[in-house]
C-alpha cells in the first residue's frame, strides 16, 4: 500500500502471501534458464493469488491496491523469477488503463475478465518495418466483422495470457486495439525470441491466419491522453522494478556462494571467505546498490500513485503530475540502469574462477539486466532529460510512446 493508505483485509492477505509465492515460482528458475523451460506452472499459481486484480478497487472485484504494491509485487517476483514479473508487464498496464479510462462497454468487458483471473498479453511492434514502432498489420472487413492476417513480435508473457491485446490499423488505416483470445483459431503464439536474456518471457512472435476479429472486440488507440502517458511511464518502470528484483537476486546469490563454495584468495590472511575484507567489501558494495535501486523505484512508483489519483479525480494538476511521472521514471532509469550492471559485473568479485561455473548460470543476471535495459536507448532517455532541463522541451515526454 502507499504511504498514506491501509491495505484492506484481502489486500492485505495477498501481499502477505508475496513471499511464499515468489519463493515457489523462483524454485530452480536457474536451472530451468539452462533448459529454456517456459514457466507456465508460475502463471498457475500467480492467477491462484488473485494478484491479478491488484489495482482494480473493491467495486470491481479487485484488490484496491496501489501502483506501489504492484511494483512491490514485480520487484519480489524478479527477485526470484525475472521472466514472471516481466511477462506481467502488458498486463497491468492493461489493468492500469482500464482504471483510468472511460467506463465505455469494450472496457467494462475487459474489467469483467480481469476480475474473474483473466491475464492479458499481447504486442504491438512488427519486424521489419523501416522504423520501430510502425504498424502495418490491417484489419480487413468481413460482413459484421473482421479478419486479421499478419505477424507481431515482442509479445512477452502472451504465451501464458488468455487475452491478447493487439495493436493494429482498423480498415482505413486508423490506429485501434483489438483484444482477442489466444485460444482463438488462427492465432498462434511462436517462442522464437532469441535474445541473450530474459529468455523464458515468450517474448517471441504471434501470427494471424485469418483471424476472426468481432466489432465489439476493437477500439480507437490513442496514445497522447493524460492515461496514455501515464502507461509509457509505468511500462518503463515495470522494467526497472524487474531490474530491482534480479539486482536482490545477485545480492543473494552472491552472499549465497561465499557462505557455500567460497574460499578466501591465495594472498589473503581470512581463514574463510567470508572473513575477507574484500569479499566483505564486494558483498557491502552491491547489497548497498540494491538498496538504493530499492529506494529509487519506491518514491519513483509514489509519483506514479499521484499521477493516476489526479487523473481518476479529474485534478486540474493532472497534467504538471503526469509530466512529473515522466520525468522521475526517465531518470530512475538511467540511474538504476548503471547501479544495476555494475553489481551484476561485481557480484564475481566475491568469488573467483569457480563462480563462472555454468552450474550457477550467474551469468544470467548481467544478460536479463543488459536486455532489459536494451528495451530503449538510454543515451536518448538522458537527452530528452537535458533537453527539458536547458530549455523545457517536453516533445518525447509527452507524446504517450515509449522513447
Amino acid at each position: 500500500m502507499s504511504e498514506h493508505a491501509q491495505p484492506n483485509a484481502a489486500l492485505q492477505a495477498a501481499l502477505d502471501a508475496l513471499p511464499a509465492l515468489a519463493a515457489a515460482i523462483g524454485e530452480e528458475a536457474a536451472a530451468r534458464e539452462t533448459r529454456r523451460e517456459l514457466p507456465f506452472e508460475a502463471f498457475a499459481r500467480f492467477r491462484e493469488s488473485k494478484l491479478g486484480t491488484l489495482r482494480f478497487p473493491l467495486e470491481w472485484g479487485g484488490l484496491g491496491g496501489s501502483l506501489e504494491d504492484v511494483f512491490h509485487v514485480i520487484a519480489t517476483l524478479g527477485a526470484h523469477e525475472s521472466n514472471v514479473a516481466h511477462a506481467l508487464r502488458i498486463h497491468f498496464d492493461q489493468t492500469e488503463a482500464l482504471l483510468l479510462s472511460p467506463r465505455t462497454p469494450f472496457n467494462e468487458q475487459q474489467i469483467k475478465r480481469v476480475a474473474e483471473g483473466a491475464i492479458f498479453g499481447g504486442a504491438s511492434t512488427e519486424a521489419g518495418t523501416s522504423r520501430p514502432g510502425e504498424i502495418t498489420t490491417q484489419l480487413k472487413r468481413e460482413g459484421d466483422h473482421f479478419r486479421l492476417t499478419g505477424r507481431k513480435y515482442y509479445s512477452t508473457g502472451t504465451a501464458f495470457s488468455d487475452y491478447a491485446r493487439l495493436n493494429v490499423q482498423d480498415e482505413h488505416g486508423e490506429p485501434v486495439i483489438a483484444i482477442v483470445p489466444v485460444t482463438r483459431e488462427g492465432f498462434s503464439v511462436i517462442d522464437d525470441w532469441d535474445g541473450m536474456g530474459q529468455r523464458m518471457t515468450a517474448s517471441g512472435s504471434l501470427e494471424f491466419n485469418n483471424l476472426l476479429v468481432y466489432a465489439d472486440e476493437i477500439t480507437p488507440r490513442t496514445l497522447s491522453t493524460l492515461a496514455g502517458r501515464q502507461g509509457g511511464a509505468l511500462r518503463q518502470l515495470h522494467l526497472v522494478a524487474v531490474a530491482a528484483g534480479i539486482v536482490r537476486n545477485v545480492v543473494e546469490d552472491a552472499k549465497r556462494y561465499v557462505l557455500r563454495h567460497g574460499r578466501p584468495v591465495l594472498h589473503s590472511p581470512a581463514p574463510s571467505a567470508r572473513e575477507d575484507a574484500f569479499i566483505q567489501q564486494v558483498i557491502g558494495e552491491i547489497s548497498a546498490h540494491s538498496h538504493a535501486i530499492d529506494a529509487l523505484v519506491r518514491e519513483n512508483a509514489r509519483v506514479l500513485d499521484r499521477s493516476s489519483r489526479a487523473i481518476r479525480n479529474g485534478q486540474a494538476d493532472a497534467e504538471s503530475l503526469v509530466l512529473e511521472g515522466a520525468l522521475a521514471t526517465a531518470r530512475t532509469q538511467l540511474v538504476v540502469s548503471k547501479l544495476a550492471l555494475y553489481s551484476a559485473e561485481r557480484m564475481f568479485e566475491a568469488g573467483g574462477a569457480s563462480a563462472t561455473a555454468r552450474a550457477h548460470n550467474f551469468d544470467r543476471h548481467w544478460r536479463n539486466l543488459r536486455t532489459i535495459f536494451s528495451h530503449n536507448p538510454l543515451l536518448h532517455k538522458a537527452r530528452v532529460i537535458g533537453d527539458y532541463a536547458l530549455n523545457g522541451v517536453t516533445t518525447h515526454l509527452t507524446e504517450g510512446r515509449v522513447f
